[in-house]
């Protein structure tokens, strides 16, 4: 009987060992994606041919070494500009275009936009839920001025809103703004 309660106390301590050395953190189903640059492109919505760019690049991603390129964005006053916003990867060869797994993701995405130089944003693209995705956007600029304008993605698996409190950020970046 003395073995036999021998072998049960074994027995139960070599399963409770091995659950115990199972992994409690298993590999994220979605790993968050390296964005090493992010490209606001502007297009003056009466001309066209009135086009603007502002490119924040980091190929070592957050942390690390300092931005390669940090352009201040700089749009002219009273004016209405159409705004797309590319996302890449490029750290990867071939460049991986981060925006475009945005889009097919867009319930889990939101933009968020803040700026202190006069400029109001307005969200121009929606998910399949009416909800504001970002990637699209409608800037219209007032007088003459000089601030901050803070471009920030979230993502919200299951959790979107609308809010931009929600949810973890991706990436955020503050650009010098100049209205002139």
């Amino acid at each position: 009987m003395k073995t036999k309660n021998t072998f049960l106390a074994l027995a139960v301590v070599f399963i409770l060992g091995f659950a115990a050395c199972k992994d409690d953190n298993p590999a994220p189903e979605n790993p968050e994606e390296l964005i090493t640059t992010i490209k606001l492109l502007f297009t003056d919505s009466a001309n066209t041919a009135n086009t603007a760019t502002a490119v924040f690049a980091d190929p070592d991603g957050a942390g690390g070494n300092n931005p390669t390129t940090f352009d201040t964005i700089k749009l002219q006053p009273n004016k209405t500009y159409f705004a797309s916003i590319i996302l890449l990867d490029e750290s990867k060869n071939p460049v991986d275009t981060i925006s475009n797994e945005v889009a097919e993701e867009k319930d889990d995405h939101l933009f968020a936009f803040s700026s202190t130089a006069g400029i109001s944003i307005l969200i121009t693209d929606l998910d399949n839920n009416n909800l504001p995705v970002g990637l699209s956007s409608k800037w219209k600029t007032g007088n003459a001025a000089n601030g901050q304008t803070i471009v920030r993605l979230k993502h919200q698996p299951g959790i979107k809103t609308g809010d931009a409190n929600l949810g973890e950020t991706d990436i955020e970046v503050n650009f010098y703004t100049k209205v002139q």
